[in-house]
């Protein structure tokens, strides 16, 4: 016989089980719930741009201890609670990665008690690592530490698509500059500051080849050094536009000098040719310019420079030949151009024994020393210099214009016909 309900069982509304007067308190969710409502947070954050350090704190929150996340690929290292003594590991656990990164030997520093490695198939990125606090952690704090990999993951994809698309932009404007396509000095400046450089108070413009297989290095070099600069690999070569330091009178020097360390520190990974500071952005394509004949000069000019090639006459004719290069051209052949072709024709160094001539003070016993040649062989030369070019080096006049013809030669010279 079926069960009868008794008397105020039915429809009486008490809850089964349930304490007097309230609703049963509903179950805890699962591992599974859990993990997936951490997960959601945790790909909601790199989505809203709160990146790493929002990931490393819902992390930490669910494995119960400090959590650092550490990725060099994209520059991050962060540590959650930001406040956790386990916040002055952070520099170790950087050059722990770093190590392992780069397959050098690598202590685990003490700090760490547990570790996952954020891998885009089998290259590691980075990790995310679970650190000593004040209790033990969960047992299963390892998964939660897992879905913080894959979170970072995601904030690396994340960060490199906004990367390519910054280098797209910045590749696009470089390549204008570099056609010397005619644009708009407003418009320069805005779109430059867009890319966040501020071309308003000047610029000068590097061009480098390099010799390392190291673009990425010498890009975010440039980068570090100077401030606000766009720099680009392009075709083989890195240029950059580096923005003016300082304003007002001092800021071409103080520009110049900024330019020339960081090229010292670039020269380790290539040739690196430097234009002269340009105040006017409508200007910038002939920066361009000039720094690929800097370079060009650098790399294939048989000839020593003996004045620095960023100051001077030579940073002159450079100037010139970006704007007017039939002018220089013009000036070389009125001067230097035969004896030029003489030493080519007949395989004599009378350029050469003028140059070392001009650099001795016209003093003929030491141009014959410098060149190893008798103090006669040297007078000979330097009349044979006079026959042909009709400037005579004895002359104050003649002389300078030889010397001047010299040097617009020297900075024409890749670009003459072999």
């Amino acid at each position: 016989m079926a069960a009868r309900a008794l008397p105020g069982e039915q429809g009486s509304g008490r809850p089964r089980g349930g304490g007097a007067g309230g609703d049963a308190a509903p179950p805890p969710p699962s591992l599974v719930e859990r993990l997936r409502a951490v997960h959601l947070r945790m790909v909601d954050a790199v989505l809203a741009g709160d990146g790493l350090a929002r990931v490393a704190e819902l992390a930490a929150e669910a494995a119960q201890g400090p959590v650092a996340i550490v990725v060099p690929r994209i520059g991050g290292a962060v540590v959650a609670p930001a406040r956790a003594a386990a916040a002055g590991e952070l520099p170790a656990l950087k050059r722990y990665l770093s190590d392992r990164l780069r397959d050098r030997p690598a202590e685990v520093p003490e700090a760490v008690v547990s570790e996952v490695p954020i891998a885009a198939g089998d290259e590691m990125l980075g990790a995310v690592l679970l650190l000593a606090g004040d209790g033990r952690p969960p047992p299963e704090a390892g998964e939660f530490l897992h879905l913080a990999a894959v979170a970072s993951l995601t904030e690396v994809a994340v960060e490199e698509a906004k990367e390519e698309v910054e280098q797209n932009l910045r590749g696009s404007f470089l390549e204008e500059l570099r056609s010397r396509v005619e644009l708009e000095p407003d418009e320069l400046v805005r779109r430059a500051a867009r890319l966040g450089t501020d071309l308003s108070g000047g610029a000068i413009v590097l061009c480098a080849e390099l010799t390392s297989e190291r673009p990425r290095h010498v890009v975010a070099t440039i980068a570090g050094e100077h401030p606000g600069a766009l720099a680009q690999h392009m075709d083989d070569r890195v240029y950059a536009v580096l923005p003016a330091v300082g304003s007002g009178a001092d800021a071409a020097a103080l520009t110049a000098a900024a330019a020339r360390r960081l090229a010292g520190r670039l020269q380790r990974h290539g040739t690196v040719g430097l234009s002269s500071f340009y105040l006017d952005p409508a200007e910038l394509p002939r920066a361009v310019q000039e720094a690929e004949l800097v370079l060009d000069v650098l790399r294939q000019s048989d000839a020593p420079i003996a004045e620095d090639i960023g100051t001077g006459t030579y940073r002159l004719l450079f100037r010139v030949l970006a704007s007017h290069p039939e002018e220089v051209r013009s000036f070389y052949e009125d001067t230097v151009a035969p004896i030029v072709s003489y030493d080519d024709q007949y395989a004599t160094d009378l350029a050469g024994t003028l140059e070392a001539y001009l650099e001795q003070n016209c003093n003929m016993n030491a141009t014959a020393a410098a060149i190893y040649a008798h103090r006669h062989t040297v007078a000979y030369r330097l009349d044979r210099v006079r026959e042909l070019t009709g400037l005579d080096p004895m002359q104050s006049e003649d002389r300078e214009r030889l010397g001047l013809g010299l040097k617009a030669y020297r900075i024409i010279a890749p670009r003459l016909p072999k």
